[in-house]
């Protein structure tokens, strides 16, 4: 027999087979949504704490401690993920699977760049707190007492094994985030022995040899937890050293273009953003100063506004600001605005509020405290059922003068649109909805330009359907965008152009009006961290022109709310991906015409 000739028509064959028979798409995409279903189990495996955080508690009692042997298991389910998604061909998939395969595949090979070139975990001491995992099992709604109390006694038993990893990582750490973790574990060691975990266990059916066990492993962490505060307490005291050479916060052009193409996934680089941003603050400047000289005199009646715009600008924001609630009261006014959101949005129809939702009010807790002055503690999608928590730090701490300088800052008019960003139709409606989509992979891969960019653009959207509408409701929308906009020009001058302290305050204090404390803690912000501050100006960027888009394409046919649920129901993806899949939907989304 001839097995040249044999094996030539062999492949002969083979070639015509594959050039004649193509997969069958339905049976690509069953193929593809198994395997999500087995990347998302195989991910709470690898990451337990992540699970728990997201409402999967099936692995919640497992903290596995961070070291070189748990980052090489991690690095090697990484690349071995990325070859297994690679046999699916992302053309063949539909929209909406095309873009998890793409959400999935930026996912693996940001944690395989993170491991393997950012290396946060050699510098950045705030990411070791235990309070963390043990919080977010103790919160859990959907977890039985008892099963959450025996959770925490075996998280409390990793503790010394956790924080002697954490020690042994933190080889080149910076100093401005050794500052941030003293504060967090400072706290971490209260939370810890809180009234509400102690309450827990009393009211749990644990035996008595339990209850003696969970009380000696929760010392043993709350010994463990003191003695990292120690060790982060004793190298911060260290980089104040006169001759101390300690990493730098700034990342550096090379690993802020990279982490914002992982972490933003936009249409735009990072240079592209920052200068969009510096033409967006040319264009906010020029309406503040229309709208500055159209009430200057209701404001100083005697006095001639100045020529300098700026200056005109910010001695009018500066008078406006006066209006403000008091310290005491200012938790309590963030509470009382949520019922005048929410019947805003119902009656001008602008998008269905889930009233089964419920949104709870609260002072941030100790170990959370001091990155943001308000924030969004939303459910996972496995817990979709619990409650949303909107975190505001109390002004307890504050001198009277800083108290002051903060309730400037967050005035009566500027509390309102926080609360719009942060509660409704912001964060609070967009995840409520995010944890409604059939796709998993989009709520637990949520893109945070997306998520933070939405609750920027309902700022603008609400003031444009007449929420309070004002002129002085309009100066400080331009004030409080001003803030998104900077924060997208100081952080990419920080962390790639050596912009200094001065340059940002002077930015922040006479170009984008922020008071004093506001404008320092935004530059303790933008040292703790890199490319988030970024996401909002792009997230909301993208979003506007894309309504806007749709809005001169689809003329008369274009729908408000069917925009905005629309948008909402794919989930938590990117922007640009979710722009793709709405234009490839038009006809359902406006049923009543077809698009031209």
């Amino acid at each position: 027999m001839n097995y040249r000739c044999l094996f030539s028509i062999l492949i002969l064959f083979l070639g015509f087979a594959a050039c004649t028979s193509e997969p069958d798409p339905e049976q690509q995409e069953q193929k593809f949504k198994q395997f999500t279903d087995r990347f998302v189990e195989a991910l709470w495996k690898q990451y337990p704490q992540w699970a728990a955080y997201n409402g999967y508690y099936k692995y919640a009692a497992e903290l596995p401690p961070p070291t070189n042997k748990t980052r090489g298991f991690a690095l090697n389910w990484h690349k071995a993920y990325l070859d297994s998604l690679e046999q699916f061909n992302p053309e063949a998939l539909s929209n909406n699977l095309k873009s998890e395969y793409l959400m999935i595949e930026n996912m693996l090979k940001a944690g395989i760049w993170q491991i393997e070139e950012f290396k946060s975990h050699e510098w950045d001491a705030s990411q070791y707190n235990i309070a963390n995992p043990i919080y977010n099992v103790l919160l859990a709604k959907s977890l039985p007492l008892d099963d959450k109390m025996r959770n925490i006694s075996t998280l409390f038993k990793s503790s010394n094994t956790y924080y002697e990893a954490a020690k042994k990582n933190l080889t080149d750490p910076v100093p401005e985030l050794l500052n941030l973790a003293v504060q967090q574990t400072t706290g971490a060691v209260t939370s810890l022995t809180a009234e509400s975990i102690t309450d827990s266990l009393n009211a749990s059916s644990l035996s008595d040899e339990e209850k003696a066990e969970f009380k000696t492993y929760q010392e043993k962490t709350r010994l463990a937890t003191k003695d990292f505060l120690g060790f982060i307490n004793s190298l911060s005291r260290d980089a104040t050293e006169p001759d101390a050479e300690f990493r730098s916060y700034r990342i550096g052009e090379k690993l802020f273009e990279k982490k914002f193409k992982y972490d933003i996934v936009s249409q735009y680089s990072a240079a592209e953003i920052n200068t969009l941003a510096y033409d967006r603050k040319a264009e906010l400047h020029g309406e503040m100063t229309k709208i500055s000289r159209e009430i200057w005199s209701k404001y100083f009646p005697e006095k001639e506004a100045p020529s300098d715009s700026l200056v005109m600008i910010k001695q009018l924001i500066e008078k406006i600001s006066e209006r403000h609630v008091t310290r005491k009261e200012f938790v309590n006014a963030i509470r009382k605005q949520i019922p005048e959101l929410t019947a805003f949005v119902n009656e001008k129809d602008l998008l269905t509020l889930d009233p089964k939702k419920p949104l709870e009010v609260r002072e941030t807790p100790l170990y959370m405290r001091g990155f943001a002055g308000a924030s969004i503690s939303a459910p996972g999608p496995y817990d979709a059922n619990a409650n949303t928590y909107y975190n505001v730090t109390p002004l307890d701490d504050y001198s009277e003068e800083a108290a002051e300088s903060y309730l400037r800052e967050y005035n009566y008019y500027i509390l309102q649109i926080l609360n719009i960003h942060e509660a409704i139709p912001g964060h609070y409606a967009q995840l409520v909805e995010s944890n409604k989509s059939p796709s998993l992979i989009k709520s637990i891969l949520g893109n945070g330009a997306m998520i933070e960019g939405w609750a920027v653009y309902v700022e603008r959207m609400m003031l444009e359907e007449g929420y309070k509408e004002s002129p002085e409701m309009w100066l400080m929308y331009g004030k409080w965008n001003l803030r998104v906009v900077c924060n997208t020009i100081i952080d990419y001058g920080i962390q790639t152009q050596n912009m200094s302290e001065e340059e940002v305050m002077d930015i922040l204090l006479n170009q984008a009006f922020q008071e004093r404390a506001e404008a320092e803690g935004k530059w303790r912000r933008a040292t703790y961290s890199q490319v988030q501050l970024c996401s909002y100006f792009t997230g909301s960027t993208e979003i506007y022109n894309f309504r806007e888009e749709l809005k001169e394409k689809l003329g008369d046919r274009f729908d408000l709310k069917a925009f905005h649920e629309a948008f909402l129901s794919y989930g938590s993806a990117p922007v640009k991906y979710v722009r793709e899949m709405m234009l490839a939907d038009l006809d359902s989304i406006f049923p009543e015409h077809s698009v031209q």
